[in-house]
């Protein structure tokens, strides 16, 4: 991958302290353009990168996975595609603040995230997550949740009631009676295996103020 034009990959231990080259110019420096720049988080393969760059040509697409191996499918098939508007970046979302810049990102993808069942404060849809967010994403950005999991689903809408977020769009059953449109039909490699296993899909899409700290819920352990 290190070859490829449009892949990025910061050094681990510097990232640690110190901000990323391409923070606030990534519309200037790679894409040249200045339109809106729109990121998937735990990217996987990079399906949904890859089809909403050649759904919605009029924005910018930046796949993050940790898992380099995943990245590689989609940032092979960009590269065939010639798709100007697609990078990928190879890090932890917990450093994302120091790879973008305030109101440099102004849409959030988080397609199938590790549920975490025993560590919230790691879910990417948790507060500490979501406040983070808020340091690189336009005050007012829209944020999708695309999830198998139950438990992390009822997580994040209860995240939001605590802090006085109402979502624009709740669907329990994504692939219930009527069909999703063209961009929520649009599936992931992990995607296509739970809807196999028959798993309902469930979808939300938010927006986040800008200069806010949110909570997270109080997570009781069941009795024993």
């Amino acid at each position: 991958m290190r070859t490829f034009p449009h892949v990025f990959e910061p050094d681990g231990r510097d990232i640690l302290i110190h901000d990323y080259f391409m923070k606030g110019g990534w519309n200037r420096d790679f894409f040249r353009n200045d339109r809106p720049v729109v990121l998937e988080l735990g990217c996987g393969k990079g399906e949904y990168t890859v089809q909403l760059a050649r759904k919605i040509p009029g924005r910018n697409y930046i796949g993050i996975d940790i898992k380099g191996a995943r990245i590689w499918k989609g940032a092979r098939e960009a590269l065939d595609l010639q798709l100007a508007n697609v990078a990928f970046l190879r890090t932890r979302c917990e450093f994302l603040h120091r790879v973008f810049a305030p109101g440099e990102v102004e849409e959030i993808w988080v397609t199938f995230p590790d549920p975490q069942p025993h560590k919230p404060r790691k879910r990417l849809t948790s507060g500490r997550f979501l406040t983070l967010y808020t340091r690189f994403l336009k005050p007012g950005g829209t944020i999708h949740l695309k999830t198998d999991s139950r438990i992390l689903f009822q997580y994040t809408v209860e995240t939001l009631s605590l802090n006085g977020i109402r979502p624009e769009i709740m669907v329990h059953d994504l692939y219930g009676p009527g069909q999703p449109d063209d961009i929520l039909s649009i599936k992931t490699y992990y995607e296509a295996g739970f809807l196999s296993d028959a798993k309902p899909i469930s979808y939300l899409r938010f927006r986040l103020p800008g200069g806010i700290i949110l909570a997270d819920p109080v997570i009781r352990k069941p009795a024993l």
